[in-house]
This record gives C-alpha cells, sequence and structure tokens, in this order.
C-alpha cells in the first residue's frame, strides 16, 4: 500500500463521512433558523426551546434517511472489502 492509496482511502472515507451527515445536519440548521426566527418574531428568549424540536426533527430525518444510508455504506465497505479502486 503506497501513501497515495492510503491518503485516498482516508479522504475517501472524510468524504462519504460529509455526505452522510448532511441530512440531519440540514435538517437541524433549518430548524434551528424557524425556531430562531419564531423567538425574534414573539420575543420568547427561552433558550432551551430550540433542542427538542430540534433533536426529534434531526432524528426523524436519519430514519426517514436511514435506506440511502445504508446503501452508500454498504457500497463503500463492499469497495473497501473486496480491494477495488474507490472512487
Amino acid at each position: 500500500m503506497t501513501t497515495d492509496f492510503a491518503v485516498q482511502i482516508i479522504y475517501n472515507g472524510v468524504i462519504l463521512t460529509i455526505l452522510l451527515s448532511m441530512p440531519a445536519v440540514g435538517v437541524g440548521l433549518i430548524v434551528g433558523f424557524i425556531i430562531s426566527l419564531f423567538q425574534a418574531v414573539t420575543q420568547i428568549q427561552e433558550q432551551t426551546l430550540v433542542f427538542v424540536p430540534k433533536i426529534v426533527a434531526m432524528v426523524a430525518a436519519a430514519i426517514l434517511v436511514m435506506p440511502w444510508l445504508a446503501t452508500h455504506l454498504m457500497e463503500y465497505a463492499a469497495r473497501m472489502f473486496s480491494g477495488g479502486l474507490l472512487p
């Protein structure tokens, strides 16, 4: 195994991690923005109001995209164990 191949494996792993985390992070960002906007409009300054809806939305998003996540992880693992070149 060369250094370039090891760097390619690490790079692809990091890119896959970022790609798979984006649905939950995106939903958390959108829900957090909506709740912050609601707090600004109503002048409710409760700091804990954001956490529960954001966590519930992120878990729901993770459950909804679970087949897509599993497909990408299984394809990546199959490429790793088969010794094929990673894209």
